[in-house]
């Protein structure tokens, strides 16, 4: 096996998502997911050497889970911790303020990683579960946290402000922090390259579609503003996330309806979004459902776009001019209807997608306007795990680290 090889582990609630890949060639030797961990009806779908192989059965924890996936990929002929492989790297959701760059792990960065778990409840005990399990398993190998917040950490200062008591929000860290980091920098430097031109010559607004989805607005490179906020709540209507809200509704709620803090938390988390307004949060189900005539299905179908329109347009003003719209993530890569819908009526700002390239069936990064349109409009598949692997095999080059 190639001793240069990166294991990404994207860890969460209740999964693991891995990957085995080349950073220099982007070949990826094995990939999986570990599903459902803590349920009876848990499973693993394991991918090499062009096959699938399963289990299914109880996986009690992130611990548990690693430790399958280690001997999966041993009896596979791929054995991780006799092959050599030169860094992990892990997906870490929020890093505060202390984290902007990818780290090299020690006990000190777990720590840190995990007291920052008061801003990102559902996700960093996951990631620091991940980290800790893979810490065991490889002991002598580097590992790398690589931050979903690191690439907005440089807002310029009216964007990541919230206008509240200044002295309360610097002595909880309250400010904007930004997710989908990972991929927004990835897209956008995919979207540069596609341009043949440097990222620093161009204004992009990158969609960010998944069942957690955010927008960002990139002048020259950099970000200047992005949808989510302190916590991924913030900006545009998710699966289960319901994006912006009056605040408001959360003392209401504790007034009128008796709700907890945590009870709050837990409905605007999980029950919130797409799956609160219509009870799906697949967006596949969600479009069989509007098929029916589903009432509920198609109002939250368009509040989903009626959001990412408000943020289209302020962002288009907030950059003063725009070369590329980019969508991206599960849904932005495969719904033609999304696309469409958040862009039609635009032709007077410049804005044309092409009704035959948009429904096209291709899984190649392309472009999606009509020839001769002013502002570009592009589908670009994101691809979290080779921007993290080689972030962290950067990191372990650079510090001679492994």
């Amino acid at each position: 096996m190639n001793d240069d090889l990166v294991l990404v582990l994207n860890s969460g609630s209740s999964s693991i998502k891995y990957q085995l890949l080349d950073p220099e060639s982007s070949v990826v030797a094995a990939s999986g997911m570990v599903d459902r961990i803590g349920e009876e009806h848990a499973g693993i779908e394991h991918r090499v050497d062009g096959r699938i192989i399963e289990h299914r059965g109880p996986i009690a924890d992130h611990a548990a889970g690693l430790r399958l996936v280690f001997q999966m990929f041993a009896e596979s002929g791929h054995d991780l911790a006799a092959a050599g492989v030169r860094a992990v790297g892990h997906r870490v959701v929020h890093g505060g303020e202390v984290f902007y760059q990818p780290t090299l792990i020690d006990d000190a960065v777990v720590a840190a990683i995990s007291e920052l778990s008061s801003l990102a409840p559902l996700h960093n005990p996951a990631n620091v579960a991940g980290i800790e399990s893979a810490r065991e398993l490889l002991p002598g190998v580097p590992q790398v946290a690589v931050f979903d917040t690191a690439f907005f950490y440089g807002l310029p200062g009216a964007a990541k402000t919230y206008a509240i008591d200044a002295k309360i929000a610097v002595a909880h860290g309250i400010r904007k922090y930004g997710f989908h980091g990972t991929s927004h920098e990835y897209v956008s430097g995919r979207v540069a390259a596609l341009f043949g031109r440097d990222p620093a010559e161009l204004n992009q607004i990158i969609f960010h579609l998944g069942n957690g989805a955010s927008a960002s607005a990139i002048r020259g490179g950099h970000p200047i503003d992005t949808t989510m906020g302190l916590t991924p709540l913030e900006g545009l209507v998710m699966g289960t996330r319901g994006g912006d809200l009056d605040p408001g509704i959360i003392a209401h709620l504790a007034r009128s309806a008796q709700l907890s803090i945590d009870q709050i938390d837990e409905m605007l988390n999980r029950n919130a979004g797409l799956k609160g307004l219509s009870g799906v949060n697949d967006f596949r189900e969600l479009q069989r459902l509007i098929d029916a005539g589903d009432a509920a299905a198609r109002l939250a179908y368009d509040v989903y776009i009626h959001r990412m329109r408000r943020y289209l347009g302020a962002y288009l003003i907030e950059l003063g001019g725009v070369d590329a719209i980019t969508f991206t993530a599960g849904v932005g890569e495969n719904s033609p209807q999304v696309r469409a819908d958040a862009l039609a009526g635009l032709s007077r700002f410049g804005i044309d997608v092409d009704p035959d390239r948009n429904v096209a069936k291709d899984r190649a990064a392309r472009y999606i306007s009509a020839p001769g349109a002013e502002i570009a409009v592009l589908v670009v598949p994101t691809n979290e795990e080779l921007a993290i692997a080689q972030a962290a095999h950067r990191v372990v080059t650079d510090q001679g680290a492994g």
